[in-house]
């Protein structure tokens, strides 16, 4: 359950629970554990999540849904807009989760709260049912408990010693500090008593199970602004045991076990952040009996706009399609740096230069990369918040201008969109007025220069993604 960083109106959950935090949808566990209805291999993800930023500017507590075919890099669906809104409870949601059901279909739980009122009681999560993700259907809440306390990040699995699934979430039972319930159901529309799943006697919430990998079954949770996993031979209630070394950056919470659908060994770990606030982080594993994890380098992976405490699901290339045919990609780009890859092309009084994200107002990283006005075949970056303006060269420096229609505008404001120069995957910009120069960053304000050295190629090099 992803919680900004920041103070005032938006208190960090560490200063309602002393430290905790995540939640996500361990795309893999749930599927392990019987095969269920058959249905075609599994060949890229989908992440659902809802979204925030520093100021609060983009706060939506809706369904957010993302796709991907490997895993790393993310394309936002319906203009990373809701494709669902709870109408009960707070009307909000944090913490989305996706499972494929036995029967092939899908359920999709979240903690029911909008916003960040963590004292707010919360005894149900929302539940909707959907086919294929592209539309939502018997919208409900269902009941965990009737303690005066909360349901934080549910997650779903399918319980094959049991033949039914558990639902885990957080709570706060009467040993005083938040604990890993678990509920059993056949329908996620009752379910059972709740019982204690995970209590190491300290305050833990967000759990993300992977199930039935080479005989253990593992469960990573926030523990003081790190994640640590436990892990067990069973899914019973109780029985799992801390055993991996803690991974953090910042005040990092929500985490997410991902399977790289490309190798058998590869595991990815995905965490969310407090401090900066709705940063993904993510780090790569060969083993997770292991339990060691290396930071992966933030070139190979971008999180949707805004995303917060995401779930990851794989799913068909079929599903893939029609979710994108169903819902779209963005009009609009973000621009990454290749040697910073925390920051990201923005525009701030009317500068154009690269900033870390995240930050506010997020619409000033956002391009809308249209036919070149001097030249058809080159391109042109119009704003997107402020779409009468585009980013243009003057005097070298590149900034925001109103276009005023004369070609000498079109001509600065136009750029061949090339290889890039640092990575033949990314992309570089050259002047069309000025083909000896190419659009970079110095001293993270951008440019047309001439480029030659390594450290000058790797500065026009960007990724243009979402």
């Amino acid at each position: 359950m992803s919680a900004p960083s920041r103070p005032g109106p938006y208190p960090s959950r560490r200063s309602v629970l002393g430290l905790a935090a995540t939640v996500p949808l361990a795309a893999t566990g749930a599927l392990a554990l019987g095969a269920g209805t058959a249905h075609a291999a599994d060949s890229a993800y989908v992440m659902c999540y809802f979204t925030e930023s520093p100021d609060m500017l983009a706060a939506n507590y809706g369904l957010h849904l993302a796709v991907s075919t490997d895993g790393l890099q993310w394309t936002p669906l319906n203009q990373n807009a809701p494709v669902a809104v709870p109408t009960a409870g707070s009307q909000g949601l944090r913490d989305p989760f996706v499972l494929r059901k036995q029967d092939g279909t899908f359920v999709v739980i979240a903690t029911d709260l909008y916003g960040t009122d963590w004292t707010y009681v919360s005894q149900y999560i929302h539940v909707w049912d959907s086919a294929d993700l592209r539309s939502f259907t018997g919208y409900r809440r269902l009941k965990l408990h009737s303690m005066n306390t909360h349901s934080w990040a549910p997650e779903a699995y399918w319980d094959a010693s049991r033949g039914t699934y558990g639902v885990i979430y957080s709570a706060v039972n009467s040993s005083g500090h938040n604990v890993i319930m678990v509920n059993y159901t056949s329908d996620f529309v009752t379910a059972g008593d709740p019982q204690v799943f995970f209590d190491p006697g300290y305050d833990v919430i967000d759990g993300d199970l992977a199930i039935g990998v080479s005989g253990y079954n593992y469960l990573y949770f926030k523990k003081s602004s790190t994640l640590v996993g436990a892990r067990s031979t069973s899914l019973n209630p109780g029985s799992f045991t801390e055993f991996s070394t803690a991974v953090s950056h910042g005040g990092t919470e929500a985490p997410t076990l991902v399977k790289s659908l490309a190798s058998n060994t590869t595991w990815y770990l995905w965490g969310d952040t407090w401090s900066p606030n709705g940063v993904f982080y993510a780090w790569q594993t060969s083993s997770l009996a292991a339990g060691t994890w290396t930071a992966l380098d933030q070139k190979k992976y971008t999180q949707p706009l805004n995303s917060k405490h995401c779930g990851i699901h794989p799913i068909t290339s079929a599903q893939y399609s029609n979710l994108l045919a169903k819902w779209g990609t963005p009009t609009w780009n973000r621009l990454k740096s290749y040697n910073y890859p925390a920051r990201y092309v923005r525009h701030s009084n009317y500068a154009a230069r690269i900033d870390e994200y995240a930050f506010d107002p997020y619409a000033d990283s956002q391009w809308k990369l249209v036919a070149g006005l001097a030249d058809s075949s080159g391109v042109s970056f119009q704003s997107v918040n402020y779409p009468t303006r585009y980013l243009r060269h003057y005097d070298y420096n590149l900034r925001l201008d109103e276009n005023d229609g004369t070609s000498t505008f079109a001509a600065d404001a136009t750029f061949y969109r090339t290889s890039g120069l640092a990575d033949s995957s990314w992309s570089s910009f050259r002047s069309y007025n000025n083909p000896t120069r190419y659009i970079r960053h110095s001293n993270y304000v951008l440019r047309i220069d001439p480029v030659s050295t390594t450290t000058e190629q790797q500065d026009a090099t960007f990724y243009v993604g979402y």
